[in-house]
């Protein structure tokens, strides 16, 4: 009796022993894989990229591009759009990427349009293999947008002098304690002017289409997702899962896709803080800067 005792603490033991093993087993291929969804299974899969929010930095986009390119288990990419745009260069150093991921790694890129893709948003989607959309996503204003607050008046009226000492006459434009000068109004149109033709060239190359046919698109003027197709700045109509499917096919994946996304960090309580300041931050700073941002921005 004692002996079966024996045998059966000893299987029981040895059972529990391998169920430790496989779990942290099982933990170790879920860290190398780094935020695969699922695990178990190999093949072609389709990574998440979420361009969300305003366009300020391209880091972590790029970063996830990058790291989906590489990868030998991606056969496709969706990028996920939800955004009115943002800031001129990330969107152009995301528009750069997607191209060099799909030209050096061969990979499919298809832009997957939330409830707004606009601007600099509908920028980097031209990039992609594919643009869908849903019927009623916002998306286009193509063009480019310059604010330069002015506060003159108000600085008068409290008594509040501004003195700049210069270098040149357009060092201090943008300047808020006074109105913009003739001069400094044709050099900002310039700017503007030369990087709207950037936008008009992206989506003519994105497109397939000439300049001149984009030019009476690019107003600034918003379409919805049905409209949007019928004037060839999208593809296809559907929702994300939709595109999913879509990136599969066009990559070759055969049977029911398998998603993959790196995840959302855990925040804390001081995390939510630190967000909550720095947003303050960045408004006060958006109000206060002395120069002017040229914006893909819907």
């Amino acid at each position: 009796m004692a002996r079966k005792r024996d045998i059966v603490i000893g299987v029981i033991i040895a059972l529990s022993f391998i169920l430790v093993l496989a779990f942290f087993g099982l933990a170790f291929i879920g860290a190398m894989m780094e935020g695969e969804v699922g695990i178990g299974g190999f093949g072609d899969r389709v990574a998440v990229v979420e361009v969300f929010g305003v366009i300020e930095d391209a880091e972590d986009v790029i970063s996830q591009l990058k790291k989906w390119g590489d990868a030998d288990n991606v056969g496709a990419i969706v990028l996920h759009i939800n955004s009115p745009g943002g800031a001129v260069a990330p969107s152009q150093e995301m528009y750069n990427e997607i191209l060099r991921i799909r030209e050096d790694e061969g990979k499919v890129v298809v832009a997957s349009m939330s409830s707004v893709a606009a601007s600099g948003g509908y920028y980097i989607a031209c990039a992609t293999d594919k643009i869908m959309a849903n019927p009623g996503t916002i998306t286009g204003s193509i063009g480019v947008v310059m604010q330069v607050l002015t506060a003159e008046k108000l600085f008068t009226k409290i008594g509040i002098d501004y003195e700049v000492v210069k270098s040149g006459e357009l060092k201090d434009v943008g300047n808020m304690e006074r109105a913009m000068t003739e001069n400094e109004r044709r050099m900002l149109t310039s700017m503007v002017m030369d990087t709207y033709e950037q936008f008009v060239e992206a989506v003519a190359e994105g497109r397939g289409m000439d300049k001149e046919e984009v030019y009476p698109l690019a107003d600034g003027s918003v379409f919805n997702g049905r409209q949007a197709m019928d004037m060839g700045l999208v593809d296809t109509l559907g929702g994300f899962e939709d595109a999913v499917r879509y990136a599969a096919e066009l990559a070759g994946i055969e049977g029911d896709p398998r998603t993959i996304k790196v995840p959302e960090p855990k925040k804390g309580i001081f995390d939510m803080f630190a967000s909550l300041f720095s947003g303050a931050r960045q408004a006060a700073s958006g109000l206060t800067s002395p120069g002017p941002r040229v914006l893909y921005l819907y």
